[in-house]
C-alpha cells in the first residue's frame, strides 16, 4: 500500500554511524527504505556535516519528503537545534553549530523542515509505538551500551521534569555507592569488572556468553551490574507509576543473561507485581520509528 501522504525522512545519529530512512507517516512502524553509513565523530565541521547528511541525501531528492526528523545524542537542545556535546568524546566540531540550518542546506530543505529529538527519547517512543511498549500508559525505556540512555513516557509522550523522575528523566545521572551509574552499568564498566574478576579481557558479548555457560566470575559480574541498575531504577519506576520497563541497546542483546537479575531486582520489596520487564524488539529501528512519531505529532498527524 503506498503512503497516504508524502513520506518523512528520519535519521538516527550515533557515535560512529548515521542511519537514514524514509517512513510512511500513516504507518510509522513501516520503514520504506533505509541506508547506513559510518561517521567519524572527530572529523572537522564540514566533513562531519557532510557525513551526517550523506545517507539522507542518497535516499531522497529535494521535494520528495515532508522533511526530516533526526534523533540526536546529547547534550543537545532539540528545540534550538544546537548541542554542546560537553563531557562526551565526540562531535566537538559541532558544538554550538546551528545543525538545523547546516543540515537543511545539505538535505535541500528549508530549516523549518528539520526537527530534532533526543536519541534515547526517540528509542523509547519507537518501542512504545511499534515494539515492546505496546502503547502502555506509563513506561520507562532504558538503553544499555556505551552509556545508559533513558526515557519516561506517559501515553507515548516523554516526560522530563517533575518529582516522580530523575533530573531531566535521565537515568545516567543516578549514582550507585556514590559513583555515577555508568561506572557500574555500561560496556566499559562491565568489561573492567570482568577483567578484575577473571583476569582476561573480552567483549561484553563474550562475557555474556561465559555467563550463559555458567562461568562463576561472568555470572557474578553481569548479575551485580544488573542488580545495581535495578536498585537505581526501582524507586523511580515506582514513583512514576510505570507498568512496563523496556530495555534495549547492545547489552540487551544478551537478554537471557541480563534480564532475569534485572527483573528480580525491579520486582523486589514492594514493587508493583504487575510491572513487566521486557527486552526491546525493534533494535536499531526503534529510534527511526520514534523520530517518525515525533514528526507526526509535531505536524498534527498524531499517532
Amino acid at each position: 500500500m503506498p503512503p497516504t501522504a508524502a513520506p518523512v525522512g528520519v535519521m538516527d545519529v550515533g557515535g560512529g554511524h548515521v542511519t537514514a530512512a524514509v517512513i510512511d507517516p500513516s504507518a510509522v512502524d513501516r520503514v520504506l527504505v533505509e541506508r547506513d553509513a559510518p561517521v567519524d565523530p572527530h572529523a572537522h565541521r564540514d566533513a562531519l556535516l557532510d557525513q551526517l547528511a550523506g545517507p539522507g541525501r542518497a535516499l531522497a531528492r529535494p521535494g520528495e519528503l515532508q522533511g526530516w526528523s533526526i534523533a540526536m545524542p546529547g547534550p543537545f537542545d532539540a528545540e534550538a537545534g544546537v548541542g554542546t556535546f560537553a563531557g562526551v568524546d565526540k562531535f566537538q566540531a559541532l558544538a554550538g553549530v546551528d545543525l538545523r540550518g547546516a543540515l537543511a542546506v545539505r538535505l535541500g530543505v528549508v530549516p523549518g523542515a528539520v526537527r530534532f529529538v533526543n536519541d534515547a527519547v526517540a528509542y523509547g517512543i519507537g518501542e512504545w509505538a511499534g515494539g515492546a511498549g505496546a502503547h502502555v500508559d506509563r513506561m520507562v525505556c532504558v538503553t544499555l551500551g556505551t552509556g545508559v540512555g533513558s526515557s519516561f513516557l506517559h501515553a507515548g509522550v516523554a516526560v522530563d521534569s517533575g518529582p516522580d523522575l530523575p533530573d531531566h528523566g535521565e537515568v545516567h545521572r543516578l549514582t550507585i555507592d556514590g559513583r555515577p551509574l555508568e561506572e557500574t552499568v555500561s560496556s566499559a564498566a562491565l568489561r573492567r569488572a570482568d577483567r578484575d574478576q577473571s583476569g582476561v579481557s573480552r567483549t561484553v558479548e563474550q562475557l555474556c556468553a561465559a555467563a550463559r555457560a555458567g562461568e562463576p566470575a561472568a555470572v557474578s559480574v553481569t548479575a551485580a551490574a544488573m542488580h545495581a541498575l535495578g536498585a537505581a531504577l526501582r524507586p523511580w519506576v515506582g514513583r512514576f507509576g510505570a507498568t512496563r520497563v523496556v530495555v534495549g541497546g547492545s547489552i540487551a542483546r544478551s537478554w537471557d543473561v541480563i534480564g532475569p537479575p534485572l527483573a528480580d531486582c525491579l520486582h523486589d520489596s514492594g514493587a508493583d507485581s504487575t510491572l513487566e520487564v521486557l527486552p526491546a524488539t525493534l533494535g536499531a529501528r526503534a529510534p527511526l520509528v520514534g523520530a517518525a512519531v515525533a514528526w507526526t505529532r509535531a505536524t498534527g498527524l498524531s499517532r
